[in-house]
Protein backbone atom coordinates (compact mmCIF):
# COMPACT_ATOMS: atom_id res chain seq x y z
CA UNK A 1 0.00 0.00 0.00
CA UNK A 2 1.78 3.49 -1.12
CA UNK A 3 -0.35 6.74 0.62
CA UNK A 4 0.35 10.36 0.60
CA UNK A 5 -1.21 13.36 1.97
CA UNK A 6 -1.89 16.21 -0.09
CA UNK A 7 -3.36 19.59 0.16
CA UNK A 8 -5.65 20.95 -2.70
CA UNK A 9 -4.64 23.74 -4.37
CA UNK A 10 -8.01 23.88 -6.76
CA UNK A 11 -9.62 27.47 -5.36
CA UNK A 12 -12.90 26.09 -5.86
CA UNK A 13 -12.18 23.04 -4.06
CA UNK A 14 -12.70 19.62 -5.73
CA UNK A 15 -15.39 20.94 -7.32
CA UNK A 16 -17.36 20.07 -11.30
CA UNK A 17 -14.34 20.94 -13.41
CA UNK A 18 -11.35 20.29 -11.09
CA UNK A 19 -13.17 16.87 -9.92
CA UNK A 20 -13.65 15.68 -13.29
CA UNK A 21 -9.69 16.31 -14.37
CA UNK A 22 -9.24 14.26 -11.38
CA UNK A 23 -11.53 11.48 -12.13
CA UNK A 24 -10.03 10.85 -15.36
CA UNK A 25 -6.61 10.90 -14.59
CA UNK A 26 -7.46 8.26 -12.06
CA UNK A 27 -8.96 6.17 -14.07
CA UNK A 28 -6.21 6.14 -16.96
CA UNK A 29 -4.03 4.17 -13.88
CA UNK A 30 -3.30 0.51 -13.89
CA UNK A 31 -4.21 0.51 -10.39
CA UNK A 32 -7.44 1.98 -8.13
CA UNK A 33 -6.48 5.11 -6.44
CA UNK A 34 -8.79 6.42 -3.78
CA UNK A 35 -9.00 9.22 -2.22
CA UNK A 36 -10.50 10.45 1.61
CA UNK A 37 -10.35 13.30 4.04
CA UNK A 38 -8.98 12.85 7.68
CA UNK A 39 -11.19 10.62 9.50
CA UNK A 40 -13.57 9.21 6.39
CA UNK A 41 -13.40 6.20 4.33
CA UNK A 42 -11.81 5.81 1.18
CA UNK A 43 -13.72 5.80 -2.29
CA UNK A 44 -12.41 5.58 -5.86
CA UNK A 45 -10.43 8.74 -7.43
CA UNK A 46 -11.91 7.94 -10.23
CA UNK A 47 -15.39 8.49 -9.06
CA UNK A 48 -16.52 12.17 -10.09
CA UNK A 49 -19.30 11.84 -7.84
CA UNK A 50 -17.47 10.91 -5.31
CA UNK A 51 -14.96 13.16 -5.52
CA UNK A 52 -17.10 16.32 -5.18
CA UNK A 53 -19.17 14.24 -2.49
CA UNK A 54 -15.88 14.30 -0.49
CA UNK A 55 -16.30 18.18 0.10
CA UNK A 56 -12.49 19.31 0.22
CA UNK A 57 -12.12 22.67 -0.55
CA UNK A 58 -9.03 24.65 -1.19
CA UNK A 59 -6.12 24.21 1.45
CA UNK A 60 -7.95 20.70 2.65
CA UNK A 61 -5.71 18.03 3.06
CA UNK A 62 -6.95 14.84 1.37
CA UNK A 63 -5.40 11.43 1.28
CA UNK A 64 -4.52 9.16 -1.86
CA UNK A 65 -4.02 5.42 -1.69
CA UNK A 66 -3.22 2.73 -4.29
CA UNK A 67 -2.10 -1.09 -3.90
CA UNK A 68 0.03 -2.84 -6.56
CA UNK A 69 3.25 -2.41 -8.92
CA UNK A 70 1.91 0.94 -10.25
CA UNK A 71 0.74 2.27 -7.22
CA UNK A 72 3.50 4.69 -6.45
CA UNK A 73 3.60 6.47 -9.89
CA UNK A 74 -0.11 6.67 -9.99
CA UNK A 75 -0.63 7.91 -6.76
CA UNK A 76 1.77 10.89 -7.61
CA UNK A 77 0.46 11.57 -11.03
CA UNK A 78 -3.14 12.15 -9.56
CA UNK A 79 -1.57 14.17 -6.11
CA UNK A 80 0.81 16.09 -8.57
CA UNK A 81 -2.88 17.34 -10.32
CA UNK A 82 -4.26 18.04 -6.68
CA UNK A 83 -1.58 19.98 -5.59
CA UNK A 84 -1.71 22.23 -9.20
CA UNK A 85 -4.18 24.82 -9.95
CA UNK A 86 -4.28 24.43 -13.40
CA UNK A 87 -7.72 22.71 -12.83
CA UNK A 88 -9.80 25.40 -11.33
CA UNK A 89 -8.98 28.15 -14.77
Amino acid sequence: MFEVRVRVASKVGLHARPAALIARLAAEQPVTVTIRKEGGEPVPAASLLNLMTLGAMHGDEVILAAEGDAAQSSVDKVAELIESDEDSA
